[in-house]
């Protein structure tokens, strides 16, 4: 049992790998996370969770970790400077271009460790994709759900806190302290939300958005005011458990059977 970086082997070790080897691909996201964290803040996430889980899934099975997307679906941030976002049709023919060339080897399971709640839906749509054109065993794991998507958040954030708020903010003074500036950080959380009973993050209806359309001026959504490093490191040790736990069951999922002794 093995944990393996993809970029680092050579094309017959590659050929190698068994039917149950897992290939990991980490996607972040460029884009901006308001004054205090770094545009790259989904992307370091997703790297960070990814190999961690790989590492330790590693131990048990066989993990392979591809190198990060960093570009992807962004557009609901694309009013500010420094989001570098892809198309929903072009993502979708990376990830399809991505997975034919895995298949054309002897890769038949690929796990996409998704960092980015803008990313989650059209992910989705590729699992089912990749699976009809390719062969492939696909599965989507969540570095951290957010509150949008079925996750939790802060009460201080009253449900609220999707994007910059207290998880991610602690996450990144655990991974990269160098790079917040705590003495930017500011509550923005758009209280106003909670008067829909229907509509709204995690309740039965669902609205589109762009992080500019709730009047907080800084294009967080939630309250990072309250990070600190010992709660990220935290977060980001329970993130790399669970999904080192998804990746196991990955590497033996087979719809049509049981697999238990």
């Amino acid at each position: 049992m093995t944990f393996t970086r993809f970029i680092d082997l050579s094309g017959p070790d590659i050929e190698r790998f068994g039917e149950d080897t897992v290939a990991v691909l980490p996607v972040g996201a460029i884009e901006q996370h308001g004054p205090h964290l770094p545009v790259a803040t989904d992307y370091y996430m997703a790297e960070a969770v990814a190999e961690g889980a790989a590492r330790t899934a590693g131990e048990t099975c066989d993990i392979t970790l591809l190198p990060g997307l960093a570009y992807t679906k962004s557009d609901e941030h694309a009013w500010s400077a420094g989001t570098l976002w892809l198309s929903a049709s072009t993502l979708l023919s990376v990830l399809d271009d991505l997975g034919r060339s895995l298949a054309a080897g002897p890769v038949r399971r690929l796990a996409f460790l998704n960092a980015h709640g803008g990313n989650s839906a059209l992910l989705g749509v590729a699992l089912r994709e990749l699976r009809t054109r390719h062969g492939l065993r696909t599965f989507l794991l969540h570095a951290s759900l957010p509150a949008d998507q079925g996750g939790t958040s802060p009460a201080t954030e009253q449900g609220l806190g999707v994007h910059g708020g207290l998880k991610e903010t602690a996450a990144m003074l655990h991974l990269h302290p160098d790079l917040v500036d705590m003495t930017q950080a500011r509550r923005s959380v758009p209280e106003h939300l909670t008067q829909y009973e229907h509509i709204g993050f995690g309740k039965s209806v669902s609205f589109g958005w762009t992080s500019d359309d709730f009047a907080t001026g800084t294009g967080v959504i939630g309250d990072p005011t309250g990070a600190t490093p010992e709660l990220g490191r935290k977060l980001v040790d329970a993130s790399i458990t669970a999904a080192a736990a998804a990746l196991r069951e990955c590497a033996r999922f087979l719809p049509h059977r049981s697999t238990t002794a």
